[in-house]
């Protein structure tokens, strides 16, 4: 933290009670951030990753909403800034819904889509005026390697995570003059619920160079890294975290 600030910074993590967004929730509240831990609907899985910062010493705080509702995302936070400026936001919120596109409903398309793209301006959006008075901001979008290399059956994630990186590019060069950088992180397999039904270990040795899975704290390593006072000269990048897979 730089001795300029007094009072933590805060950092809203959309998703915080997955197993990345916990990560990414325990390494930013190491890092001295206050954290505000974002769930869907379980707000008691979000309350159980903030015992856990507070048990370590930092500060944290639980919320629920579903990021693809417009107007309960926009009451949310405003709620949140009545307490002052929200100056990091890790949009972490993703679903899978997969199906190859011969045979994916439309319903499959849209809430996948809802949740990573439109989720992201919901929250985001109403954060940048106020981000911006304070000529200081980071903001991280959590993408994939589908986005970059494609994956069989998920045209609609891969779609949604892709639309990411042209946003955060674009957003990178509208708020850079205000000390706001905008970067996404695609990470490849990483160890969890999500990885762990789709991938066996040895399918695993033959996509990933590395021969592994990546573990979702070196995911929230880079992560924490890209929202410290080190990182503000990487602005509208997409860095890839995937033990050499492209």
């Amino acid at each position: 933290m730089s001795t300029s600030h007094p009072s933590p910074r805060r950092a809203l993590v959309t998703g915080g009670s997955g197993d990345l967004g916990q990560a990414i929730c325990l390494a930013l509240a190491a890092a001295g951030w206050q954290v505000i831990v974002h769930a869907n609907q379980h707000l008691e899985r979000a309350q159980a990753v903030v015992a856990q910062i507070e048990a370590a010493g930092g500060q944290a705080s639980a919320i629920a909403f579903d990021v693809a509702d417009d107007q309960a995302a926009r009451t949310a936070l405003e709620g949140l800034l009545e307490a002052g400026p929200i100056q990091g936001v890790i949009n972490n919120a993703g679903i899978h819904d997969d199906a190859p596109m011969a045979g994916m409903s439309l319903t499959q398309w849209k809430r996948v889509i809802d949740v990573s793209l439109h989720g992201f301006f919901h929250v985001t959006q109403p954060l940048l005026l106020p981000m911006a008075r304070t000529r200081w901001g980071r903001i991280v979008n959590v993408s994939s390697v589908a986005a970059v290399l494609g994956n069989r059956g998920q045209t609609n994630y891969a779609a949604a995570k892709a639309a990411l990186h042209g946003a955060s590019k674009s957003l990178a060069r509208e708020m850079a003059s205000r000390g706001i950088t905008v970067n996404v992180v695609a990470p490849g397999v990483i160890e969890g619920r999500m990885a762990d039904g789709t991938f066996t270990a040895e399918a695993i040795k033959q996509m990933v160079p590395a021969g592994r899975a990546g573990r979702a704290d070196e995911v929230a390593a880079l992560v924490a890294f890209l929202c410290s006072d080190a990182a503000g000269y990487i602005n509208g990048q997409v860095i890839g975290i995937n033990g050499g897979m492209g």
